[in-house]
């Protein structure tokens, strides 16, 4: 039986963030979801012990952004991804955070694949889509 991760969802748009959690249900994988980085840092707060890997949206709504959540994860040691439609406005801050990045749209499978890559090195992800 393949491992199952829990994953940490910090994305503003509805339908892009249960398409993100149905993807991560189809791989076996648990998430917990945020639309907001309060939210993000309460679920850190809760299950940050659980967490193994992390997909963010860059820019969320009323001006925010993913970057302390990012800072915190790192903090925590937990990998992440960001997952951006706003690579323009945000292209410099972006590169600061020396991350994978994923650009908007992007098929939601290959999102949670690129997600386990981070939890399992990409050898063992690699045999696991393989044999899908």
């Amino acid at each position: 039986m393949a491992k199952t991760y829990t994953l940490l969802l910090l994305e503003d748009e509805p339908l892009i963030l249960m398409d993100l959690e149905l993807a991560a249900a189809d791989r076996g994988c648990t998430t917990h979801s945020a639309t907001n980085c309060g939210a993000a840092e309460a679920i850190l707060e809760q299950h940050g012990d659980s967490i193994d890997v992390a997909i963010l949206d860059v820019s969320l709504s009323a001006g925010c952004d993913c970057f302390p959540i990012a800072r915190e994860l790192q903090q925590r040691n937990i990998p992440y991804i960001l997952h951006s439609g706003d690579l323009d406005r945000m292209d410099e801050r972006i590169r600061l955070l020396n991350a994978e990045l994923i650009a908007k749209p992007a098929p939601t499978e290959k999102v949670i694949a690129a997600a386990i890559v981070h939890c399992e090195g990409p050898d063992l992800a690699g045999e696991r889509l393989a044999a899908e």
